[in-house]
């Protein structure tokens, strides 16, 4: 099996090429930077800019399977320039993908695009699954949807289309589990505002497999890329206080504070999205960090 990686250095791509060449997959990759590329095996790094919608068509030849994971940061401060990067690094990078597939000849079969729970509307009561269709009046709502537009189109072509609405991801290096252990560490650590808030997060070992299982099985439809037990913000701040051995006992953090720090970012610490993974097990996936302090003690032990 030979499959074409977007976004392979970052954070979940990282740990989705590890994974896939334990278990023999053939790897090429896009990346916009040149440094980035790397010539071995089983593990081939090619260029593009969708900015300027430039492609090595190289990295197409006998892949059968797309992963599409690249997009700007959204844990950065929103700013205008920022905000728009955020969507075109996701529109035009799918789009340039969709253009090169439609006018050329090819073996891809599989697309696999990444996106969010953050397209799920902010609720402390509703449980998401798949099938729900409202979108949060949000910044980051408006941008998963224009996202998993894009990606619908390759059905168009023929080619089957999955969907992996990723949550927090909790990683030992980088994401946001470090910087959450940060203030905790310093014996600063505090929930968001009513702390109230479902926060559904994945292991990225285990988000990784849930791609490498959706590739084993030709999977399409959408998948919550979540663990089978969220949290709230309040639960999430005391268990990693707990395993790394530091009380938290501040007041929480207000809403309007962090507005003026984050601007309109604060968002992402305040909304609530208690997300389902029962279509995932009754699939027959098998999770093997389903608790959270299962998570956090072998991520920061």
């Amino acid at each position: 099996m030979k499959v074409l990686i977007t976004g392979a250095t970052g954070l979940v791509g990282s740990e989705i090429v590890k994974l896939f060449l334990q278990n023999g997959v053939q790897i090429h990759y896009l990346s916009s930077s040149k440094r980035k590329l790397e010539q071995q095996d089983n593990y081939k790094g090619f260029y593009w800019n969708p900015a300027t919608s430039e492609m090595d068509i190289n990295a197409f030849e006998g892949v059968t399977t797309i992963i599409h994971l690249a997009g700007a940061s959204v844990a950065k401060r929103w700013s205008i320039s920022h905000k728009q990067e955020i969507i075109e690094s996701r529109v035009l990078s799918t789009k340039l993908l969709f253009q090169f597939l439609a006018k050329n000849s090819h073996q891809v079969t599989h697309f696999i695009g990444a996106s969010a729970i953050g397209i799920y509307p902010n609720s402390y009561d509703t449980i998401y699954n798949e099938t729900n269709l409202e979108v949060d009046n949000s910044f980051l709502g408006s941008v998963v949807a224009k996202w998993e537009d894009e990606v619908n189109a390759f059905e168009r072509l023929g080619i089957k289309v999955a969907k992996i609405r990723i949550g927090i991801v909790l990683a030992k290096k980088g994401g946001a589990l470090q910087e959450m252990v940060k203030p905790i560490q310093m014996g600063l650590g505090a929930a968001f505002g009513s702390g109230k808030q479902y926060q559904s997060w994945v292991h990225v070992h285990d988000l990784a497999q849930i791609f490498y299982f959706i590739i084993q099985n030709q999977y399409e439809g959408v998948f919550n890329g979540v663990s089978p037990y969220p949290v709230t913000n309040n639960e999430m701040t005391k268990a990693i206080g707990k395993v790394v051995g530091k009380p938290v006992f501040l007041p929480n953090i207000p809403k309007f504070l962090m507005k003026c720090i984050l601007g309109e970012m604060h968002e992402i610490l305040f909304s609530s999205q208690q997300v389902s993974a029962r279509k995932l097990l009754d699939k027959g996936f098998q999770f093997q960090f389903v608790s959270l302090d299962k998570a956090l003690e072998n991520l920061l032990k």
